[in-house]
C-alpha cells in the first residue's frame, strides 16, 4: 500500500494543472486586465481620430473634383479652321521641310531619303510631283501622313517641291488657292 498514496498524489496534480490558466500572479493579472481594456480602448480612440481628420486621402475623393469631371467631359477632338487664302501667312517649303519634314529627311531615318541625295531622290522624282504630293499628303511605308496636320496641304506641297528640287527635280512651286481660283475663273 506505499505505492498507492504516491500515485493518488500524481493524480491530483494533473487534475489541478488542468483547470489552471496561464496567469500565475497578481501581477501577470494586473497586466492582462490593462491589455483587456486599455488596450483597445486606445485603439478606438486613434481609429475615431483618423476617421475625423481632414487630412487623410479619401478613395474617389479627387474623382469629383471640378478639374477631374471637366477632363473626362471635354471633347475628343477639335476643329481649327485655317484661312487658305491668305498666302501672307502660309509657309515656305524651306520652313515646313525645317519644322516637319527634317526630322527625318535631314538625317536619313526611317529609311527616308535625305535631303540632297540625287541617287535616293531620281527614281521618285521620276514619279512626279503628284505622286510624291499623294505619298506625303497620304503617308507611304514608314512616312506618316502628313496632311490635316499643322500645315495645310498646299504648304506639303511647297514641301514637297523644295525636297524634290534639291534632290535633282525642277518642279514648279505650286500655285497658292487663291491664285488657282481665279486663274479658273
Amino acid at each position: 500500500m506505499s505505492g498507492t498514496p504516491d500515485h493518488d498524489n500524481t493524480h491530483d496534480d494533473a487534475h489541478d494543472d488542468a483547470h489552471t490558466g496561464p496567469i500565475k500572479t497578481p501581477k501577470q493579472l494586473a497586466w492582462a486586465v490593462l491589455f483587456a481594456f486599455v488596450a483597445p480602448v486606445i485603439i478606438i480612440i486613434l481609429l475615431a481620430n483618423f476617421v475625423s481628420s481632414d487630412k487623410k486621402p479619401a478613395a474617389g475623393s479627387e474623382g469629383l473634383g471640378a478639374e477631374a469631371v471637366a477632363a473626362r467631359i471635354q471633347p475628343i477632338g477639335s476643329i481649327e479652321l485655317k484661312d487658305v487664302n491668305n498666302v501672307a501667312t502660309l509657309k515656305t517649303g524651306e520652313q515646313v521641310y525645317a519644322a516637319q519634314c527634317s526630322a527625318c529627311h535631314a538625317t536619313g531615318a526611317a529609311g527616308a531619303p535625305k535631303l540632297a541625295d540625287l541617287a535616293a531622290w531620281g527614281p521618285r522624282v521620276k514619279t512626279g510631283y503628284e505622286a510624291l504630293l499623294t505619298s506625303a499628303l497620304k503617308g507611304k511605308g514608314n512616312m506618316g501622313a502628313q496632311g490635316g496636320g499643322d500645315f495645310s496641304d498646299f504648304e506639303i506641297g511647297r514641301a514637297v517641291v523644295y525636297l524634290a528640287n534639291q534632290g535633282g527635280a525642277k518642279f514648279d512651286e505650286p500655285k497658292a488657292p487663291a491664285a488657282a481660283a481665279a486663274a479658273s475663273k
